[in-house]
């Protein structure tokens, strides 16, 4: 793996994103209840902090809890909440070390279908289904990973042409387009809340 990804508008995070399979799972596990390129920068500060250029789940899982929180609690922060973050970042660790022997990449390197590999994505610890359908809609749209029916697997994140998530950031404009759209839909939410009242 080995793309140009533009996920945190950082050149040094983003190519971290594009080359290691762990930061792009790290960082997609980090996008919740922060702006996205906050949650995206995450895995190469991470990696700063571990004085290393890459990040391994073999390593990461081992980590003393308490150690690995503080290294996410320090200014500034990775997340909002970087003490449930670092727990959470861990239990992915270990999975993929117990799972895939710690090689995020053979979450989908032999997946038969789109089916198959969304179902893989949806046993990693801290991913439900939407936060999986938009991982795999970002794989097939811009790492090259498509396996036969990864776009309907993905559902609404699959579709072509769409600036509906982090799969469809190429650069500031589509960014700003996948913004407006999360806030169109948090506006239609915040209408449907507030006539069901």
């Amino acid at each position: 793996m080995d793309v140009t990804l533009h996920l945190s508008q950082d050149p040094e995070a983003d190519a971290l994103l594009g080359r290691s399979p762990l930061a792009a799972l790290i960082g997609m596990l980090l996008d919740q209840q922060v702006p996205m390129e906050w949650a995206f920068k995450g895995p190469r500060t991470i990696a700063r902090r571990l004085g290393t250029d890459d990040l391994d789940a073999h390593e990461i899982a081992v980590r003393d809890p308490e150690v690995f929180a503080e290294l996410l609690s320090q200014k500034p922060a990775v997340h909002r909440y970087p003490g449930s973050m670092a727990k959470r970042i861990q239990q992915l660790c270990q999975y993929l070390v117990e799972h895939y022997e710690g090689d995020p990449e053979a979450i989908w390197k032999d997946a038969g279908s789109g089916r198959e590999l969304l179902k893989r994505l949806q046993e990693l610890p801290g991913f439900g289904k939407q936060k999986a359908q938009i991982f795999l809609a970002l794989l097939g749209k811009q790492l090259g990973v498509r396996p036969e029916g990864w776009r309907e697997a993905a559902g609404p994140y699959g579709e072509a042409n769409s600036y509906r998530s982090v799969a469809d950031i190429t650069g500031p404009d589509s960014l700003a387009k996948v913004r407006a759209h999360k806030q169109e839909m948090k506006a239609a939410a915040k209408a449907g809340k507030a006539a069901g009242r």
